[in-house]
């Protein structure tokens, strides 16, 4: 209490702003996904997801999916 907090943080609590933007591929960390509407009709394609994660009992949860919209959200800046 009393104290402020960082800017970032303010800016994350604000929500994101109204615009955004939508694709149908990303690429991150050399790796190219597409998502699955765009891969229809294609040879190759990479639409599925995989995040090592673990609960907050040190459980070990891995989560598996399918990209489905790829959304690029812009945050208020102060």
């Amino acid at each position: 209490m009393g104290r402020s907090a960082p800017k970032s943080l303010s800016s994350l609590s604000l929500g994101p702003e109204i615009k955004y933007k939508c694709y149908n591929m990303y690429f991150v960390n050399g790796y190219v996904f597409h998502t699955e509407e765009y891969r229809q009709g294609r040879k190759t394609y990479n639409s599925s997801v995989y995040v090592k994660g673990f609960t907050s009992s040190e459980l070990e949860v891995d989560y598996y999916g399918r990209l489905e919209e790829v959304i690029k959200l812009q945050y208020h800046n102060e």
